[in-house]
C-alpha cells in the first residue's frame, strides 16, 4: 500500500460534510447558535425568532428602537456573524 497525500481529520470531516450535503445546514445552525454569544443577553431578550432562508437571516425583534439600531449596522453584523462561523453563510439580514 502506497502512502498518498495525508490530510488532517478536520479536512476529511469537511469534505465528507460537503459531499453529503450537510455543510450548509450545519453552518446555518452554527450561525444561529452564535447569535447570543455575539449580541449578549440584552439583545437576546428582545429577539423572538431567527431563521435563514436563501442566505438571508430573518430576525424578529420586539423592540422597534433596537430594530432601527441594528438595521443601521447591518453590513457589520453580517460580517461578524459569518466570521463567527468562518464561512459565508448569509449575505443580508432582515429585521422584523
Amino acid at each position: 500500500m502506497k502512502r498518498g497525500e495525508t490530510k488532517s481529520i478536520a479536512e476529511l470531516v469537511r469534505a465528507t460534510c460537503r459531499e453529503e450535503g450537510i455543510e450548509t445546514p450545519l453552518n446555518e445552525y452554527r450561525l444561529i447558535q452564535s447569535w447570543p454569544k455575539i449580541f449578549g443577553p440584552g439583545v437576546c431578550a428582545y429577539t423572538k425568532e431567527l431563521f435563514i432562508k436563501n442566505q438571508v437571516l430573518y430576525v424578529t425583534l420586539t423592540s422597534s428602537v433596537l430594530r432601527q439600531e441594528l438595521m443601521m449596522n447591518r453590513k457589520l453584523l453580517v460580517h461578524k456573524l459569518n466570521e463567527s462561523v468562518k464561512a459565508q453563510v448569509i449575505t443580508d439580514i432582515i429585521f422584523r
